[in-house]
């Protein structure tokens, strides 16, 4: 039952910020892990995603509903796969400096093998992701005047 949270002040607005998270179509282009992603619907308010993660020998496919609060909130809903369940929302706010952005996930994997391969590299590979969406902020906005900084892990 891995979980993490993680608050973030980075200098983008916070509709740049959610704007990145919501184009899920673009994922397997920067985010680790993520080697396949389908777009099955969308809406302006949600959209319906397959993405296909791989790590070592381990590929798997999942569906998640995404509901769109721009440019607030994102909340992902487990549908369909490997999970026994999973919740994820984003969340981000107006800052002076640039945006706040509050990251949670918990998931469980219904096979304890997956759960066991995960669990080693959980907290690093999430790190790792969050990274990765801020490096994708800079690829695509210009490098910001303020580094991002971890609140709170």
């Amino acid at each position: 039952m891995p979980t993490h949270a993680e608050q973030r002040l980075i200098a983008y607005s916070p509709e740049q910020l959610f704007d990145l998270v919501a184009d899920v179509g673009a994922y397997p282009q920067f985010l680790p892990w993520c080697v396949k992603a389908v777009i099955k619907s969308r809406t302006e308010h949600e959209l319906v995603a397959d993405l296909t993660v791989g790590f070592g020998p381990f590929r798997e496919t999942f569906t998640s509903r995404v509901s769109l609060e721009r440019p607030h909130r994102i909340r992902v809903r487990y549908e369909k796969g490997p999970f026994r369940y999973l919740n994820n929302v984003w969340t981000f706010t107006p800052d002076p400096r640039g945006c706040l952005v509050d990251f949670f996930v918990d998931f469980e994997f219904r096979s304890r093998l997956l759960q066991n391969a995960i669990g080693v590299v959980f907290n690093e590979g999430v790190r790792l992701m969050v990274s990765a969406f801020i490096k994708r902020a800079r690829d695509t906005y210009g490098v910001s005047s303020q580094p991002g900084a971890v609140i709170r892990q």
